[in-house]
């Protein structure tokens, strides 16, 4: 049986896509592609738009020299207002061009999310949302045909398949929520990546049940985020009713391993459903959090060590 492949992502090096979470010392694009392939992973997704070269024969390079397989870029779009649709479209077209211009095997994926952190009651309710602060049937609807929108237009301009990624801070956060946007959503266009510590924190108090959501979507699970969450930062967070970025300047995505996400039963229904696809860690580092290096080694091991287990 074949090792799980494993890749990192930007974030991991405190390249987050808000703003408030940035480091005032971003590392450079091309010291965290030699300390992630030094690590032991071998793929990565992009990171923000120019984080990385944006032209495709300087990218290509970069990756080859290292042997790094292109996993994916994430984009956002405020699907919920249909004005924002179309910028989104042809943001999602030129990234997913650049993917195309440098893709391998396993194909890369156009990430597709909502504009996560931009709406102020949604980020100041990160990781406690009830349906009361959701999107209604009509923003439903619409919300739905964007991402098929984005999705139709990536497939038929580059051939790449786009997953959706649920997201605290954002409206597809709950698990009530992940299931009504793919109950709505076109499964030929929409796949969903599956992320552990987003699901964790995104489903509060009570919790959800990991491996029976994974079950009941199985079809739609096409890549997966690996990333823990601290049950003690989550309760916190909870109690003292803190915004999202505030959860996450205090480590509510923690080292894997070190929170509430069952890795052993995640790989085990992987390897149920013979998935061959990458695992991407993703935890979001920020300034104080130690050497982003060492965190990615210690992810890595931890990931392998379960992996062992099950054999």
């Amino acid at each position: 049986m074949k090792p799980f492949l494993i890749g990192n992502a930007p974030c991991s090096w405190g390249m987050l896509e808000f703003q408030e979470a940035k480091s005032a010392k971003p590392i450079g694009y091309q010291q965290m592609l030699d300390e992630l392939a030094a690590c032991g992973y071998t793929g990565t997704e992009l990171g923000d738009w120019n984080f990385m070269p944006s032209d495709p024969a300087a990218l290509r390079v970069e990756l080859v020299k290292r042997e790094l397989t292109m996993l994916g870029a994430f984009v956002p779009v405020a699907l919920k207002d249909e004005s924002s649709h179309q910028s989104g479209i042809d943001n999602a077209v030129k990234t997913a061009k650049l993917l195309a211009a440098v893709a391998t095997t396993p194909a890369p994926y156009l990430v597709l999310a909502d504009n996560n952190g931009s709406v102020p009651e949604r980020t100041k309710l990160a990781g406690r949302i009830t349906p009361a602060q959701g999107l209604t049937s009509s923003e439903w609807a619409t919300f739905a045909l964007g991402a098929e929108r984005v999705a139709k237009a990536v497939l038929e301009e580059t051939g790449l398949r786009t997953v959706f990624h649920h997201h605290c801070a954002g409206y597809v956060e709950t698990p009530a929520e992940i299931a009504s946007l793919l109950e709505r959503a076109d499964p030929a266009l929409l796949g969903l990546v599956f992320d552990t510590g987003h699901f964790a924190f995104g489903a509060g108090e009570q919790g959800a049940d990991m491996i029976s959501f994974l079950d009941r979507f199985a079809d739609r699970v096409w890549y997966v985020h690996a990333k823990d969450c601290s049950a003690s930062i989550a309760s916190r967070s909870r109690n003292e009713q803190w915004d999202y970025f505030t959860s996450l300047q205090h480590g509510v995505f923690c080292e894997l391993g070190k929170g509430i996400v069952d890795f052993s039963a995640l790989l085990k229904w992987l390897r149920s459903r013979e998935y061959s696809g990458y695992i991407v860690v993703e935890q979001d580092v920020l300034p104080g959090m130690g050497a982003p290096k060492d965190s990615a080694a210690r992810n890595l091991n931890f990931l392998r060590e379960v992996e062992s287990a099950l054999l």
